[in-house]
């Protein structure tokens, strides 16, 4: 199999790196040419365009910042639609809109190729190593045809409907994670008000009911002070704003999310778009004038999990609750 790449930022540059690593013939492409020229030298194929890279590739992977860019890559001109077929699978792994995304993948099928949603969670950290999760949204036939890469890319791959459900997943496992960075922040500069030392308030959050996978990755980030969690602002408030327009769109009253895009809002105007997002903590800092920082946590976040092959986690079914009211048929 044959895999072509579009898309090699913090986390397409990762993902791309697994599937050369792995074996498999690889094409990339980007804007940007300097990614472009690291992994040609270590094996891969130039694109000159997408509809190079489909029209020579099996599958080829779309991993951009906005629904604007993906749309340019597939129906542009020189897109992935010249160049799609059958027998073709085109997987899209940003974190876009649902609705642009149902919209190329009928545009790709029409084309005579196969189509399939698989945005990514679990941090750069993991994209690096193989181990990040994966939400697939296709039909089973193509999820079968697909989940030999998947399994190569992430170590856990849900299947989770349609084309379209991934992108919803994906959406509102994002603005969780902002609302928990967020929250955590607020925690941090509290503790550090109250004079309690930092490396006690981070185990005590780690090992409580407050504990999270944002707070054992960002909030190490952010007590070591160089923020960098390979995110950025402007990022976070695209995420924010997908899930907000989801819920408005199926008239859901939200009173939290409104609120974290305001948050953001105010952040981007005051430190720029591209500001590392675990840095939304400054706003409190610059507040109170503390200083949230603690000896002894990693200016990064590394996975030390082992890489081993992926596989399918299936949503438990079918559970009997048991009621001793009602005995076990209730």
């Amino acid at each position: 199999m044959r895999v072509g790449f579009i898309g090699l930022g913090n986390v397409g540059g990762k993902l791309a790196g697994s599937i050369l690593r792995n074996g498999y013939q690889l094409d990339v492409h980007d804007l940007n040419p300097l990614p472009v020229e690291k992994f040609v030298s270590l094996g891969a194929n130039r694109a000159a365009t997408p509809k190079e890279m489909a029209g020579r590739c099996d599958v080829v992977i779309t991993c951009l910042p906005t629904p604007s860019a993906c749309a340019s890559v597939v129906e542009g001109p020189e897109g992935l639609l010249e160049g799609m077929g059958p027998g073709k699978i085109w997987a899209e792994m940003s974190t876009t809109d649902a609705d642009e995304t149902r919209r190329l993948a009928g545009r790709v099928i029409a084309a005579g190729g196969e189509a399939i949603e698989c945005p990514v969670s679990g941090g750069c950290h993991r994209a690096a190593t193989g181990n990040i999760s994966i939400f697939a949204g296709c039909s089973r036939e193509t999820f079968e045809r697909a989940l030999p890469f998947l399994t190569v890319l992430g170590r856990r791959v849900l299947h989770t409907g349609d084309i379209g459900s991934a992108s919803v997943l994906k959406v509102v496992t994002n603005y969780l994670a902002t609302a928990n960075l967020v929250s955590l922040a607020e925690a941090l500069v509290t503790c550090k008000a109250a004079g309690l030392d930092l490396n006690t308030s981070y185990e005590a959050i780690r090992i409580s009911s407050g504990n999270s996978f944002v707070h054992e990755t960002e909030s190490q980030v952010i007590l070591n002070g160089s923020r960098d969690i390979s995110f950025t602002m402007d990022l976070v408030a695209k995420d924010i704003g997908l899930f907000q327009n989801l819920a408005q769109s199926h008239d859901v009253p939200l009173e939290v999310s409104p609120l974290l895009n305001r948050i953001f809002a105010d952040a981007i105007d005051r430190y720029g778009e591209r500001e590392l997002s675990p840095n939304i903590i400054k706003r409190l800092e610059e507040a109170t004038g503390l200083e949230v920082l603690a000896n002894g946590f990693p200016p990064e976040m590394i996975d030390d999990e082992p890489e081993e092959p992926g596989y399918e986690v299936k949503p438990t079914q079918d559970v009997c609750i048991y009621d001793e009211r009602e005995g076990a048929d209730g």
